[in-house]
């Protein structure tokens, strides 16, 4: 998991506030008023994990901009810290006669908490010491309760997986089951792989579960071992300090700056924007009540509780904006940051087309099934050119509206399944058919019987994509500038 990129400038004056003071309600409303809180909140978390799961999932949804999706489904501008949305569109039928026979997918673990005490606690911090000066807005009082509470909750939890990213991950194995039965036939060889990270083993041992729930005849086999890690979650340092030069950093900080939004939202909490300005970090403020506001949805909590009625719309966007720069800088082609970080997953992609070549060779189904990180399948789907997640955008100011969303890659759970087509075992006119988070996509390769691509043609593509990357070797200079710049 990536860190934000440290900031350079002091805090802004803070004269612009919008400054909130409410008079406390008599006790009766007080209670009538949070009934009324828990029982909108449970619609509304209802409504928009239908709105969401339309917006991310249908092809057609895709024609919509960041800012209207985001103002359907405000919890799209979580980036990585979105839930899994569930899949909604119909799958293409494949081309007649050709039936599934092998299946190899790379998932990222299931929903969970933030990964770093942080996270929780410097919300709860500032305004507590806010809160004992008697600075704090009603509102602000409110949102310290509410950040107590789910800092309590995920208490010792930092990065573990939570409820929602078991039942996400025996979801999407339930679905791979039903929708490939020839594939997941009695006696077929699973192979199931994980980083050594307790939230990715978890998931592939929920995803198991599943598996032997719904077909106990499978030859299941599973393993977490360094010996994986090569291409489980191979960490480019080399490639990856490529992302943190100069021309990228300054490109980051330019667009951070003039996208700051803070001010109204921070100023809301509290009644002294004298107290504010000597004493809070409005922008680190709002960064880590955006990132709480994301993550609750991932929680047993997302009912009770929410941090989305802080912010308006246009914060949203502007906030998300600031993340999906920051990933499109750190795992894209950006010509800002080497035009090659996808790279990153080249051994990954390497061995998916090394063990689909070997079970294709073999007369009965097979499956393998990898699980680690979404920095891992954003640049993987970067470098499969996924959805045209490969092109080369300069202009940050039109990454969105050129279709680079990073919600729309890696949710908590995101996956990158490949099913393999043919009519008969001896068959070698091999079909593929990739889908992302479960909806067929678009390759970088033309065919009349898309989503469904010739395997000799997508596996020559990616090959002479490889192999036009040149190494780049580490040198004492870019090995003590990794050290140095390990904001990643």
């Amino acid at each position: 998991m990536v860190n934000k990129i440290k900031k350079t400038d002091k805090t802004p004056p803070i004269d612009s506030c919008f400054v909130i003071n409410l008079l406390p309600l008599p006790p009766e409303i007080s209670i009538n008023i949070v009934s009324h809180v828990r029982m909108i909140l449970i619609f509304r978390k209802l409504l928009l994990a239908a709105l969401q799961s339309l917006v991310i999932c249908s092809a057609a949804a895709q024609a919509l901009l960041p800012e209207q999706e985001i103002k359907m489904a405000p919890q799209l501008s979580a980036s990585n810290n979105l839930a899994y949305p569930v899949p909604s569109d119909k799958l293409t039928p494949a081309p007649k006669g050709m039936k599934p026979f092998y299946l190899s997918h790379y998932g990222r673990h299931g929903s969970r908490y933030l990964t770093k005490t942080k996270d929780y606690s410097y919300v709860c911090e500032v305004l507590q010491k806010a809160a004992e000066e008697g600075k704090l807005s009603l509102l602000g009082e409110s949102v310290l309760q509410r950040a107590n509470r789910l800092h309590k909750d995920a208490e010792n939890r930092w990065g573990d997986l939570t409820p929602l990213g078991g039942q996400q991950l025996e979801d999407i194995t339930r679905r791979m089951v039903e929708n490939y039965p020839e594939i997941f036939a009695d006696g077929t060889h699973v192979d199931a792989r994980s980083t050594l990270i307790p939230r990715c083993v978890l998931s592939m041992t929920y995803a198991i579960r599943q598996m032997v729930l719904m077909k106990p005849q499978l030859n299941i086999t599973f393993d977490a071992t360094h010996y994986d890690m090569s291409y489980m979650n191979f960490q480019d340092k080399v490639l990856m300090g490529k992302n943190i030069v100069a021309k990228a950093q300054d490109a980051y900080e330019n667009y951070r700056q003039t996208h700051q939004c803070w001010q109204r939202v921070v100023g809301s909490l509290f009644n002294d924007t004298a107290y504010v300005r000597k004493n809070v970090d409005g922008e680190e403020l709002n960064y880590y009540l955006f990132r709480l506001a994301g993550s609750v949805q991932n929680t047993n909590l997302a009912s009770e509780l929410t941090f989305y009625d802080l912010f308006t719309t246009e914060e949203l966007v502007s906030n998300w904006r600031v993340e999906n720069i920051f990933w499109f800088l750190g795992y894209s082609f950006s010509p800002l940051s080497s035009g090659c970080q996808p790279y990153t997953q080249r051994n990954l992609l390497r061995k998916i087309i090394e063990q689909a070549d070997s079970c294709i060779r073999l007369p009965e189904p097979n499956v393998h099934l990898r699980y680690g990180h979404e920095t891992m399948v954003l640049p993987l789907t970067c470098l499969m050119g996924l959805n045209g997640y490969d092109q080369v955008i300069e202009d940050l100011d039109q990454i969105d509206h050129q279709g680079w969303v990073n919600y729309r890659v890696f949710p908590m759970g995101c996956n990158v399944q490949m099913v393999f087509y043919r009519r008969h075992p001896s068959d070698q006119d091999v079909m593929v058919k990739v889908l992302l988070n479960e909806t067929e996509a678009r390759l970088p390769i033309p065919s009349k019987t898309a989503p469904y691509y010739r395997w000799n043609e997508v596996r020559d593509f990616y090959l002479n994509r490889l192999n036009s990357y040149q190494e780049i070797k580490e040198t004492p200079t870019s090995a003590a500038s990794n050290k140095k710049n390990n904001q990643y």
